[in-house]
């Protein structure tokens, strides 16, 4: 794909590096697609000797892809000792040997020497000679050291610009040190143990359902196993809340929605820890899918209060049909919402964290704002004495009308 890697509003680098200098190229193509690969390590000043098909040439304006300005900049010159005249360092690139005492060096060792010499404030330069045969000796005699790649030695001939890139690369890297242009984007903070144990005793749980883990006696390293698969991952919280919709759609596909187990008590605290901790982390754009996820998650696994007050509030005609469970409003999931009377009950379980306490305020002060009331019930007094909290709930309703 023709730029597909080229970003018209970045500034690219201005470095000092080497002139290019292509001896009697042969194809307007190829010094078009040299130029091009110049581009590509902000190579930028070319030199041209006697190009055979003239000059300025439409070919190698068309085969540069985006490279004009290293074209329109480029001089033109009649023969090679006038091309080099101005240089202190010469390179000469050949893939033969033209028994000449002088040193021959990899495309590393001369991007080495060339930018030491450039920031001394010498002027280096690289010649290439023609696609048929490469450069005569007379011109390899001018240059101070000579240039060969480390290619397959029966199939060693290099396409002018593949010569031109090879080098550029390598002068390139020692110049910016090899910095990458880009790295892998950090979208979330690396998941907590905490995280960590909600998912996998989540998982846990749904394997046991399917008698994954089995036979017995090799539970225990089956599930080491499984946990390391994990830990290497180093997985952020982005991808625990999408492991976690990913167990929850395949228990939901093989059973059917809100037929989970029940939670203890240990386990609801840690469940809506993730949620709380989640809540906090993300932004309103990035939350939607993941609070549907965890809101059918706690549905299908209901704490024992939950349940109770659930079954209560379904067949106590006074609550029947007005209340709905573990249902998003907005980005925020109440335990328990009354869209008719703009109500939400909130069950405070045992040995709650900070975060989810924080996470419940937050939660009640956005409901507030937008015309809710927010009715807290203590888990141990839903369990212990349930009427006394279904009269309360009803003066709620009733003080509402």
């Amino acid at each position: 794909m023709t730029g597909a890697g080229t970003d018209k509003t970045k500034t690219g680098f201005d470095l000092a590096g080497p002139v290019v200098v292509l001896v009697e190229p042969q194809l307007g193509e190829n010094i078009g697609m040299a130029a091009r690969a110049m581009g590509n390590f902000a190579l930028s000043r070319l030199r041209i000797v006697n190009p055979r098909d003239g000059w300025p040439n439409v070919s190698a304006q068309r085969a540069a892809a985006g490279a004009d300005l290293i074209l329109e900049h480029a001089e033109l010159f009649d023969s090679v000792e006038a091309a080099v005249a101005d240089l202190t360092l010469l390179f000469a690139t050949t893939a033969r040997a033209h028994d000449q005492a002088k040193p021959v060096v990899a495309p590393e060792r001369a991007a080495s020497e060339i930018v030491a010499h450039v920031a001394g404030g010498g002027k280096a330069g690289i010649l290439f000679g023609r696609e048929r045969y490469g450069l005569q000796n007379e011109e390899v005699a001018l240059a101070n050291r000579i240039i060969t790649f480390p290619v397959n030695p029966g199939f060693a001939s290099l396409n002018l610009a593949q010569a031109v890139l090879l080098i550029g690369y390598e002068w390139f890297k020692l110049s910016t040190e090899g910095a990458l242009p880009f790295a892998m984007p950090e979208r979330s903070e690396r998941a907590s143990q905490h995280q960590m144990q909600a998912f996998f005793e989540n998982l846990v749980r749904e394997l046991d359902r399917v008698e994954f883990l089995r036979p017995a006696e090799k539970r225990e390293t089956m599930l080491v196993n499984l946990r390391n698969i994990f830990t290497r991952m180093e997985p952020t919280k982005q991808d625990m809340h999408t492991l976690h919709g990913v167990v929850m759609a395949i228990a939901e596909g093989r059973k059917g929605p809100a037929k989970g187990g029940v939670l203890d008590g240990a386990q609801a605290t840690r469940l809506r820890a993730l949620l709380a901790e989640h809540e906090q982390a993300s932004s309103t754009s990035e939350t939607s899918s993941t609070v549907r996820g965890l809101a059918r998650l706690l549905r299908r696994n209901p704490t024992d209060a939950e349940r109770i007050l659930w079954q209560a509030l379904t067949r106590d005609r006074r609550f029947a049909g007005q209340f709905k469970r573990q249902t998003p409003v907005g980005r925020h999931i109440p335990d328990f919402v009354s869209f008719v009377h703009r109500i939400a009950i909130e069950l405070v379980n045992p040995g709650e964290t900070e975060a989810i306490a924080s996470d419940r305020a937050s939660r009640k002060a956005w409901l507030g704002s937008r015309g809710y009331r927010v009715i807290e019930m203590k888990a141990a007094h839903v369990e212990h004495d349930l009427e006394k909290e279904l009269a309360r709930l009803e003066t709620s309703l009733r003080e509402k009308k």
